[in-house]
């Protein structure tokens, strides 16, 4: 009994000293994981855009379960290992059948080895193929299973599956060789992608086809040998071509690539707010719109929904087999034209300078050095402001920037998010060329101010990630809402183009708020529109910036962006068309002209300053410069005075206020702030 007793014990130890030592062997070697995946980005369907290849320009797209046909994953496992959800990573039985078989042979006939073992071989491939080498894959199995699920397993597996040439796993392989992700396949295409990985190269469909009819004809027949499929099907199957090789999906170039830059790299699918069918109509007509317009013409087109900024469709060129194609030319800093005269005129709104209404000259005028004329070299005289934006007049505009301040208009576009490039040590005339296009803007920056301007003059970042939606980042209101209206009212009622009737006139479209813009020398055609939900930005030109004379934002960009806006999905939204009520409306007698006196000036707070508050609170006294009392509001509030008269005010918390002072004739002078506590 002693001896029993101390055998048992013998064997009870050796069997825990055995099992810490496989588990120390575990952790001290676990398993290798599955390296980079290719990136793709996709439409919020799921829809993909582009692909990119790993390492090596390998293709290796992650494969999903949900998006396989399930018909295919029956037929994988029925032929390499019908008893892959029952097993623990290695077949006995699988094992004895095929020695029995390799015995009656006298030569190794099959093999043995589990879809775990394959996925651990593909993990950790090793160059010679010996016993050490099995039985470090049946090793590698059991700790594979101990680890993961079925479903991660064969994913790892239909991941990394060679399938000849630079492919790896079956949704590279299915998009290689059909067109398509691997959702759907007949049964001639799962006896293909099953027959591939047991000979990559020798049954490569491009280059030994008839090899790989051979194998899908021998997978086809074991199918229907254990009843997968019927005989007939089989028989038909195997009479069908074998495929060619097929392109990756390609859509969305640029934006794609912007989108896997920005990516922080945790995941191998990025979910742009992209929609797949708009991506592909813009395409079309941006690519026929460039053939149409000449040799080494392209076209950027943005689209952006305004009720969530996001960004439906992206073109950054019209096609990279023309010169430039290969450069996004929607992230490249352009001269804007006159697309900026909107917002210098609802600065002006904002600032009590001017109504739709209030009259200017437009003649010629010298601002210093600086002497504007209009793009037809022609004076119109007495105009409103209403007239000048809609035909697009520079003098006036110029007029209005200089009132602004040209620097200030600057830097509200930068505090925007919108940073024109000027050149450095411009002075306030030279300044003044921003009014007609003297400064680079992107069409994302485009974009975005446009976005704002439909969105109550806010701009907020135009929103790419998909992920992003919702999110609250930070907005400047560039004008008020009031002017933002009147703006657009304004462009609703600027000429149409050419061939165009006007919305009124239709039921077909809502009437679109547009500006156009041409650079000097005729380099850039611009057009910006917002309607029916949506910002349109168009942009028309050569990628080296060579001139394409008579070619204007109306002649070349205009046609384009209407086509655009009509093949958008209909919105219901409101049709505000007020311009009677702007033609109609009387406008204040300080405002009927400008009045050239000196506007009201802040001193303090200064514009864009940033403020130091102390922790236990304080008060600041507002400082300003007129020719008359001013009144002043901090966020559309009063700001109170102390007893010396001063106005006085004390922040509630750190964060951005708008302080603003009125003269007597209605004047206003507009100070944006941000105030900041010693912690930052």
């Amino acid at each position: 009994m002693d001896r029993i007793l101390t055998a048992w014990r013998w064997t009870a130890g050796a069997a825990l000293i055995a099992m810490m030592a496989v588990v120390g062997l575990d952790r001290l070697f676990p398993p290798p994981s599955l390296s980079e995946r290719s990136v793709i980005v996709t439409d919020e369907r799921g829809q993909i855009f582009r692909a990119f290849p790993v390492e090596g320009g390998r293709w290796r797209l992650a494969a999903d379960l949900d998006g396989i046909d399930p018909a295919f994953i029956a037929a994988l496992i029925a032929i390499e290992d019908e008893r892959f959800h029952i097993h623990r990573g290695v077949d006995p039985i699988a094992i004895l059948r095929a020695s029995a078989h390799s015995l009656r042979a006298g030569e190794i006939v099959s093999g043995a080895s589990t879809l775990t073992m394959q996925t651990a071989r593909l993990l950790e491939p090793r160059p010679q193929r010996n016993l050490g080498s099995k039985l470090m894959e049946v090793w590698r199995a059991l700790q594979l299973e101990a680890r993961f699920s079925k479903q991660e397993i064969l994913e790892t597996y239909l991941t990394l599956t060679p399938y000849g040439g630079n492919l790896e796993g079956v949704t590279s392989a299915s998009w290689a060789w059909f067109g398509h992700a691997p959702d759907r396949l007949t049964p001639a295409q799962i006896a293909l992608l099953i027959a591939l990985p047991q000979a990559p190269e020798a049954r490569r469909p491009d280059l030994r086809p008839e090899n790989a009819r051979r194998g899908r004809e021998r997978i086809l027949q074991r199918l229907a040998n254990y009843g997968v499929i019927s005989s007939d099907i089989a028989i038909e199957s195997a009479a069908e071509p074998v495929p060619s090789r097929h392109d990756f999906p390609a859509l969305a170039w640029h934006a794609s690539q912007s989108l896997r830059t920005a990516s922080d790299g945790s995941s191998s699918v990025i979910t742009s707010t992209l929609d797949y069918t708009l991506q592909l109509e813009a395409e079309r007509l941006a690519s026929e719109a460039a053939m149409a317009a000449g040799p080494d013409v392209q076209i950027s087109v943005l689209v952006v929904e305004n009720a969530n900024r996001a960004v439906r469709a992206a073109v950054g060129s019209a096609s990279r087999a023309r010169a430039g194609g290969w450069i996004d030319l929607s992230n490249r800093p352009r001269s804007p034209g006159s697309t900026l005269k909107p917002f210098i005129y609802g600065m002006a709104f904002d600032d009590g300078l001017a109504t739709p209404q209030t009259r200017l000259t437009d003649a010629p005028r010298r601002f210093d050095s600086y002497m504007p004329e209009n793009f037809d070299r022609m004076f119109r005289g007495d105009v409103t402001v209403a007239e000048a934006l809609q035909h697009s007049l520079n003098v006036p505009a110029v007029e209005t920037l200089d009132a602004v301040g040209a620097s200030r208009f600057a830097a509200g576009l930068r505090f925007a998010g919108a940073s024109p490039s000027i050149s450095a040590g411009a002075s306030e005339e030279t300044g003044l060329a921003i009014a007609l296009g003297g400064a680079g803007l992107t069409v994302r920056d485009l974009a975005t101010l446009y976005t704002g301007l439909a969105n109550g003059g806010e701009v907020r970042p135009l929103v790419w990630n998909a992920g992003d939606l919702g999110t609250d980042a930070q907005g400047m209101q560039i004008v008020s809402a009031e002017s933002a209206e009147e703006i657009l009212t304004i462009l609703r009622g600027a000429p149409q183009p050419s061939g165009r009737a006007p919305a009124s006139l239709t039921s077909a479209a809502p009437s679109i708020a547009f500006k156009t813009g041409t650079s000097w020398g005729y380099r850039d055609a611009w057009a910006a529109g917002i309607a029916g939900g949506y910002t349109v930005v168009v942009w028309v030109g050569r990628a080296d910036a060579r001139p394409r004379t008579g070619q204007t934002g109306r002649e070349a960009a205009l046609p384009v962006l209407f086509d655009v806006f009509d093949m958008l999905p209909r919105q219901e939204t409101p049709r505000e068309d007020r311009q009677p009520w702007l033609l109609a409306q009387e406008t204040p007698e300080p405002l009927a002209r400008y009045n050239r006196d000196p506007a009201p000036e802040i001193l303090f707070p200064p514009h864009e300053a940033e403020v130091w508050m102390e922790t236990d609170g304080r008060d600041y006294v507002l400082a300003g410069r007129a020719g008359s009392s001013l009144r002043w509001y901090v966020d559309g509030q009063p700001v109170s005075a102390n007893s010396a008269g001063e106005p006085v005010w004390r922040p509630v918390g750190p964060g951005f206020y708008a302080v603003r002072a009125v003269d007597e004739s209605g004047r206003t002078a507009l100070s944006r702030v941000r105030i900041i506590t010693p912690a930052g």
